[in-house]
């Protein structure tokens, strides 16, 4: 098939800029819809989540640092500014996981996946703006997420916190209460390298730096180069679920953050674990060239639904590293 040219490549692009553009925006209450039916028609009583905002955020912000474009910004103000007035806890800091239509805190347990989008979203934001405000939000994230959740024992995050940051068993990703996980990490570690980008703090560099090496050290599977889902505190295994999308999305996200630290030593070890995750992950390919959504070793079943994000994320590599790009190639 013929390659792909940049020029499809940005067309498309903004056809999905446009679309979130288009059926987004909640006229009435401000903010974002939470949900948008099949007819794209709005679910106007759906509950907002502080993932989607924090996503929407950080597009539009990073869609105006590259098009230039006063419509991205505007939705970039319109987002941050749901974020900032309905999503951040006045009281015991950090995000809600989610509000009503209207708002309110509905879900106020702190996830630190969703403080990880907060975050995430914020720095881009400021990246564009400059609005010092969006700064001392996504600092502040910094601050409490390593008071409360860092565990300097054991080394890496713990899941989720009760509003007021003390213990709970409810963690919401996961159907048991395991403390720590694959996706927490992956996320937490995204955010603290965005805002690393606009805030180069020694103790950000120092705990980002950390979390690349408990990443490869426990969740990364040595003999399969494939990453564990779910832990305990001690960093003991809860499944052996292969996630192909989250693989090939750690091949490259991960080097990518030892570049942007400027650390040579760390540069060429994630460089060569990049390179193993991805042979990994390659596995999971089918042959029309997609990449299958999981694998279970203990049943030797493969789950081969088509995902929109495990194809973005392969895409992401693709496009990365490939020189010439082709439609199907694997």
């Amino acid at each position: 098939m013929a390659a792909f040219t940049a020029g499809a490549f940005k067309k498309e692009l903004v056809a999905i800029l446009d679309y979130w553009a288009k059926y987004g925006p909640d006229s009435e209450k401000g903010g974002f819809y939470g949900r948008v039916n099949y007819e794209n028609q709005p679910v106007k009583d759906a509950e907002r989540s502080v993932v989607l905002t924090g996503r929407i955020l950080w597009t539009f912000s990073l869609a105006h640092r590259l098009f230039k474009e006063a419509k991205y910004l505007t939705l970039a103000d319109r987002a941050y500014q749901q974020l900032s007035k309905n999503f951040i806890d006045p009281e015991h800091g950090g995000v809600y996981w989610s509000t009503t239509a209207d708002g309110a805190p509905k879900e106020t347990k702190k996830q630190i996946y969703g403080n990880a989008f907060a975050m995430y979203g914020l720095s881009e934001y400021y990246r564009v703006t400059h609005h010092k405000p969006a700064l001392e939000q996504a600092i502040s994230l910094f601050n409490i997420i390593e008071k409360h959740a860092f565990d300097p024992k054991n080394g890496g995050y713990r899941e989720a916190f009760a509003r007021d940051w003390s213990s709970t068993d409810d963690y919401i990703l996961s159907e048991t209460p395991w403390v720590k996980s694959m996706n927490t990490h992956l996320h937490l570690v995204e955010a603290y390298t965005n805002l690393y980008t606009i805030w180069p703090d020694k103790k950000l560099k120092k705990q980002t730096a950390n979390m690349l090496d408990t990443i490869i050290t426990h969740i990364v599977n040595p003999l399969t180069n494939t990453m564990q889902l779910f832990f305990d505190e001690q960093w003991k295994p809860k499944d052996n679920t292969v996630s192909y999308g989250h693989d090939i999305e750690a091949s490259w996200l991960l080097f990518e953050t030892a570049e942007i630290l400027h650390d040579e030593q760390l540069i060429a070890k994630m460089k060569q674990k990049s390179i193993q995750m991805a042979r990994a992950a390659s596995k999971g390919l089918s042959v029309d060239g997609a990449l299958n959504y999981e694998y279970d070793p203990s049943t030797n079943h493969t789950q081969t639904d088509r995902s929109w994000w495990v194809g973005a994320e392969r895409n992401v590599l693709t496009t990365m590293h490939a020189p010439a790009p082709r439609c199907g190639a694997a």
